[in-house]
């Protein structure tokens, strides 16, 4: 079994996740998704990783680094979803490590991320990976 990590960056590449995105972000569709990444990528800097088992897309990861005065630089995980087929493989695991390293190598203070309130497995994995619960999260719909 031959486990790749990649960062995603051709338009072939990207669309090849849109299966496993839209396992977490059940709005998107198809038709828009490469556009949407695309835009991200210009407003933020936004990246995708992406997790291959034998060539197929089974993770990914989407990020950004940033700075602000509360945590100073930080890599901000937006998303990070594996295939329900493919869960407790070790996957995640991988990613998360693989996105702290790539923060440390470009010198970000933090690694953060917020997590849906009912995502129960997710909040699970992150507390087994040394993650803390650090604040609320409030948003208003506009």
């Amino acid at each position: 079994m031959d486990i790749t990590l990649k960062l995603l960056t051709t338009d072939d590449e990207i669309r090849s996740f849109f299966k496993v995105m839209k396992e977490l972000r059940g709005h998107l569709k198809e038709e828009e998704f490469l556009d949407n990444i695309r835009e991200q990528e210009q407003l933020a800097d936004f990246r995708l990783l992406g997790i291959y088992t034998d060539g197929e897309p089974e993770g990914v990861a989407g990020f950004r680094i940033s700075k602000c005065l509360a945590w100073g630089k930080f890599l901000y995980v937006d998303d990070l979803v594996t295939l329900p087929v493919e869960r407790s493989k070790g996957h995640g695991k991988r990613m998360m490590d693989w996105l702290i390293d790539y923060a440390r190598q470009q010198g970000c203070a933090r690694f953060e991320l917020d997590s849906g309130v009912q995502r129960f497995g997710a909040h699970r994995f992150y507390l087994r990976e040394r993650m803390e619960i650090s604040c609320h999260h409030f948003s208003l719909i506009l």
